[in-house]
């Protein structure tokens, strides 16, 4: 008999995991007041679902680490410069486990020196404030993908979670993916509305991702792909990054969330938009109870393997949501359970190579796509 967990084991022991999204950064931010004292990635770190030390548990060699704000932040360009700050004094803490990293090739040199990559990725085109400057700016300070919108409509670009004003993107925003390209930053079309997704991939001349996003064929959820957008994402050379947020991937609970989210939406209303610990502890006190189908490992597969099935096995990657959501499926619940998709996939049949490229090779190969347009 096959010891599937002893392959995938050896695998993972190799730091192959390049994932698309972590919030852990955030959670510091609101739980820790972003104080790296009380809340030190270097240990065991009680009720976050990401560590250091659980991070090479499960073979993450290359973090996209988010540095969001929401969108209501008031300077809001200004916040997302300080998420950076928290991310680069959390790196400078922990020089033994990983380094911040400016490009593919400067990433995999730090994963085979046997560290996790750092690389950035700001979540909502608010962040620029409707500055073209802005995204060579943030370019400049490390951020390498950026999401164009998170859960509302912004100027320039739909949201997949509310209102569409602008059928997708307006001129501005299209220029916006234009100055992504020739700086080299990844667009990336988690969040953002179907039409949004499918004009973003259009414009850009560069590859584009989904960091963190499932599959709408199997989950119906606005913020997935729907499959002729994962097929336009493949085309261009770009990868869609399944997410394990169980609202994304069970389609039961996908139905649940979207009845829930207008309810959040009154709850935000009810604080100040500075303060993000008491919506986040009201938040976790109104919905942390509610029973839901968390999905499972398996349940992730099969987003994983629909996208490859629609789009090919180059175009399929990673990207937890760790730290981002309150739950996640049975059998994924810290970042050291990554061998656990290998498992099941090695089980299903996958094989090594192609197993590989979903952990992180098509991920690499995209941000290498983005930083040769930019070259040229």
């Amino acid at each position: 008999m096959t010891d599937f967990a002893a392959i995938a084991r050896r695998i993972h022991d190799t730091l192959p995991v390049v994932d698309g999204h972590n919030d852990l950064p955030w959670e510091i931010r609101i739980r820790a007041a972003g104080s790296l004292a009380a809340a030190d990635p270097r240990h065991h770190l009680a009720g976050y679902h990401t560590d250091f030390p659980r991070m090479v548990a499960g073979g993450v060699g290359v973090q996209f680490w988010s540095v969001y704000v929401p969108s209501w932040s008031q300077e809001a360009r200004a916040a997302c410069h300080r998420q950076i700050d928290l991310v680069e004094e959390m790196t400078a803490l922990a020089p033994e486990f990983t380094a911040l990293a400016t490009g593919a090739d400067a990433a995999e040199t730090v994963r085979r020196g046997g560290r996790i990559a750092g690389l950035l990725g700001v979540e909502g085109g608010h962040a620029i404030e409707n500055s073209l400057d802005a995204v060579a700016e943030f370019h400049r300070r490390g951020v390498r993908y950026m999401t164009l919108t998170h859960a509302d409509t912004i100027d320039w670009a739909d949201s997949a979670t509310d209102v569409e004003r602008h059928g997708g993107l307006t001129e501005f925003g299209r220029e916006v993916v234009a100055e992504m390209n020739r700086v080299g930053m990844l667009v990336d079309i988690s969040h953002v509305s179907a039409n949004t997704m499918r004009q973003a991939v259009e414009t850009s001349r560069a590859p584009v991702i989904a960091s963190h996003s499932s599959a709408f064929a199997i989950a119906p959820h606005p913020r997935n792909v729907p499959d002729d957008v994962i097929a336009m994402v493949a085309a261009g050379g770009g990868v869609v990054m399944v997410t394990f947020v169980p609202a994304f991937v069970v389609a039961s609970t996908a139905r649940q969330s979207l009845e829930m989210f207008a309810e959040r939406r009154r709850l935000r209303a009810e604080f100040a938009p500075d303060d993000e610990a008491g919506y986040a502890a009201a938040s976790r006190e109104r919905f942390g109870s509610i029973a839901i189908d968390r999905g499972t490992v398996s349940t992730v597969a099969d987003h994983i393997e629909h996208v490859t099935a629609v789009g090919g096995v180059d175009h399929v990657g990673l990207g937890g949501d760790y730290d981002g959501v309150e739950v996640l499926p049975v059998g994924l619940e810290d970042v050291s359970c990554y061998p656990a998709i290998t498992v099941e996939l090695l089980a299903r049949g996958w094989s090594e190579p192609d197993i590989r490229k979903l952990l992180g090779e098509n991920a690499l190969r995209a941000l290498r796509g983005a930083e040769e347009v930019a070259g040229r």
